[in-house]
């Protein structure tokens, strides 16, 4: 029970990996807000957790919109006290387009970027003041190992969010805040089987030094940590969970 007392906010727990977040929070102890843009998905996580014994809200929240992302940090504030973790999680990936930059919407790039890279600055911006009255925090960004290999528009989303969890590590440090991103590699979740065509995932895992598919309890034991006591000095780093592949010194 690492979270007994505390609150945290898991944004895009609808579904996939956020979900386990949610559950796997609710579950050592803390309170749980479930922020996500899909409100029938959100009721139902937030049924499983509640069935189970867990607190838990949900709030319908578009991680784009900056009055969107204050409203759910004042609705979870009201529900359980304050605010202790903040996962930014939200992103588009499941579905998503692969046109070449040369061809891409603009429109549709610009919503992707909001959604995937300008979120975690404005659910952080929200999340800010409840974070300091309660003495500081944690939060954790969702990267991914495509940051490193930067050569579309989610490559580029993830490569941001690395930069600004280092900013940000550095800016709210001194309020006891800290800072962190957990980038994954190939993960068996729902929306990694719909986004990458089955033989070039297989060509990926087959390349990988631990020749095997990440499960979300891989990314998950990675989140619990950052968030926990038992991280209270690390800050500013992207952790990549990726069974190695990608290594850098």
């Amino acid at each position: 029970m690492r979270f007994k007392n505390k609150v945290a906010i898991v944004t895009g727990a609808g579904q996939g990996i956020g979900a386990q977040y949610a559950k796997a929070f609710a579950s050592e102890g803390a309170a749980v807000c479930i922020a996500e843009i899909n409100a029938g998905n959100a009721a139902r996580i937030a049924e499983e957790i509640r069935s189970s014994g867990g607190q838990v809200i949900h709030t319908e929240t578009d991680v784009s919109s900056e009055d969107s992302c204050a409203k759910c940090v004042d609705a979870t504030v009201e529900a359980f006290g304050g605010l202790d973790i903040l996962i930014n999680n939200a992103a588009i990936f499941a579905g998503m387009r692969r046109e070449p930059w040369m061809e891409i919407e603009l429109a549709y790039y610009r919503r992707f970027m909001a959604v995937n890279f300008e979120s975690v600055l404005l659910m952080t911006r929200a999340a800010f003041p409840a974070l300091v009255s309660r003495g500081g925090g944690a939060i954790v960004n969702q990267s991914s190992t495509a940051a490193y290999y930067a050569g579309n528009y989610y490559g580029l989303a993830k490569l941001g969010v690395n930069g600004l969890t280092i900013a940000l590590a550095k800016e709210l440090g001194p309020q006891k805040i800290r800072v962190n991103g957990i980038a994954p590699g190939p993960t068996d979740t729902e929306a990694t089987r719909t986004s990458v065509p089955a033989e070039r995932l297989q060509g990926i895992v087959d390349a990988l030094p631990l020749r095997r598919m990440g499960e979300t309890q891989d990314i998950v034991n990675t989140v619990l940590f950052l968030c926990s006591d038992q991280a209270s000095w690390v800050t500013g780093q992207t952790w990549s969970v990726d069974g190695g592949q990608a290594m850098r010194p």
